[in-house]
């Protein structure tokens, strides 16, 4: 319901460091409708912590969508109701707020759904995309596993070893780095989460007897590998994590460098996402599809790996890839995904469509019958009905990143066994509670 959604210290504001505060309350509390229901909003503004009075414009549209409806409200003691309507189809609808106060303009949205259970993407699987992966699948197996492990001492704490992993994807001279996080020693019975989660290491050359694994493939983006160490609790834990890039390019280079690939991409964070779309056998992201298969091939080889447990997480591009890690590779026992993108790319082909993260809408001509072929292929609404492995998922309400009607779309696509954590509030972001919730999680469902 606020504005900024910022973890930050017990001692600081929330939302953090800020002097105002929007508070958006819709009349059902989870911010969901039947279609046809009708919906109020009431909207709550305050300065210093002072409610004030004044005038609010409202426009509202369906998620990503142009407005279709415009009007205003006054506050009185800082309060006013807007009645924001129903929808007659699934889908998510945007009340955006404007505001105006002592020379600034100030601006929050807020998004309700109606009968979302009930979304269906745009994006249909093609006929022959299993086989499609299959095939591919088989070809990448034919090239032996080939990788470098050097001790990384900058990220290695009392408890972690830290490694540099290069692994070669295939006879292109593809490759992916990743930074490897491996516990020193398993913690002693009772310490993982109170569950008393306990297995012994394997004898040396041993497959077997060990720890868990879990792939992190990255969000969107050319960049480093930030912060490796900020979800140390995973090691701590008795769990190896692999933290991946998804370009070939070493993680602990000077970031000028990342700058310069960034350039050679048109200058774009997401350019690499339009690199060869013109041919599914050409895109670029048919490697990194692949190389996900390749980094569980690694994960696998480990002698300290438990033998049992293989676990994709991520979110964003990062979700979008651990559920594709989950359909391709049944190794994978366990997928936890945040907001995935990737997601009903090409909804946009259909005019009052929400679509997902790149949003290949915004160039102008981009989406032509060609690259309307290709985007299926690589959507993960085609991978989600093909998960077996267990599956959590969280997202909120108010991302225009990876919207709710995307995640939705997805969500109602998985047949496996799944369980969710809905946090209307959150844009796109996810809290440290929650991730660290979802650590807990894993343990809980380790076999």
């Amino acid at each position: 319901m606020c504005l900024l959604g910022l973890t930050s210290l017990n001692a600081e504001n929330y939302p953090y460091r800020s002097d105002y505060l929007w508070v958006t309350v819709p009349n059902h509390a989870d911010w969901l409708y039947k279609t046809g229901e009708q919906a109020t909003v009431e909207v709550q503004f305050y300065k210093y912590g002072i409610p004030r009075d004044g005038v609010v414009e409202y426009a509202i549209g369906n998620d990503l969508m142009e407005a279709d409806t415009k009007g205003t409200v006054t506050l009185k003691n800082g309060r006013a109701v807007i009645k924001a309507g129903t929808a007659k189809k699934p889908c998510f609808r945007d009340i955006r707020l404007t505001m105006k106060l002592d020379g600034a303009t100030y601006q929050h949205h807020v998004k309700i759904g109606f009968s979302p259970e009930k979304i269906v993407p745009y994006t249909q699987e093609p006929k022959d995309f299993w086989q499609f992966w299959q095939d591919n699948l088989n070809e990448a197996a034919k090239y032996p596993l080939k990788f470098t492990k050097t001790p990384c001492p900058e990220f290695t704490t009392d408890k972690t070893d830290c490694y540099l992993v290069r692994i070669d994807l295939n006879r292109q001279h593809q490759a992916l780095y990743g930074l490897l996080m491996m516990p020193k020693s398993l913690p002693s019975s009772g310490e993982v989460g109170g569950m008393g989660w306990h297995r012994s290491l394997p004898s040396s050359g041993e497959v077997g007897g060990g720890f868990p694994v879990v792939l992190c493939p990255p969000g969107a983006g050319v960049k480093t590998i930030k912060e490796p160490n900020s979800r140390d609790y995973y090691p701590e834990n008795g769990v190896i994590r692999f933290i991946t890039e998804i370009h070939g390019m070493n993680p602990l280079m000077p970031e000028a460098y990342f700058n310069d690939v960034r350039s050679a991409f048109d200058g774009r964070e997401k350019g690499y996402l339009y690199q060869g779309i013109d041919s599914r056998d050409h895109y670029y992201m048919k490697h990194v599809y692949l190389g996900l298969v390749r980094c569980i091939d690694f994960l696998c080889s480990l002698p300290e790996w438990d033998g049992k447990n293989v676990i994709a997480q991520g979110g964003s591009q990062g979700g979008a890839l651990s559920l594709i890690a989950a359909a391709l590779d049944p190794r994978v026992t366990l997928c936890v995904a945040n907001h995935p993108a990737l997601s009903d790319m090409a909804a946009a082909a259909e005019e009052g469509r929400t679509h997902g993260y790149p949003h290949f809408s915004k160039q102008e001509g981009f989406l032509t019958p060609q690259h309307l072929q290709t985007l299926p292929y690589f959507d993960v609404c085609c991978f989600a009905p093909y998960i077996k492995a267990k599956t959590y998922m969280t997202w909120g309400y108010n991302d225009n990143t990876c919207p709710p009607t995307t995640s939705y779309a997805v969500w109602n696509l998985l047949k496996c066994e799944k369980e969710s954590l809905i946090t209307p509030v959150n844009e796109h972001w996810t809290s440290d509670v929650t991730n660290r919730q979802q650590l807990d999680w894993i343990l809980s469902n380790l076999r």
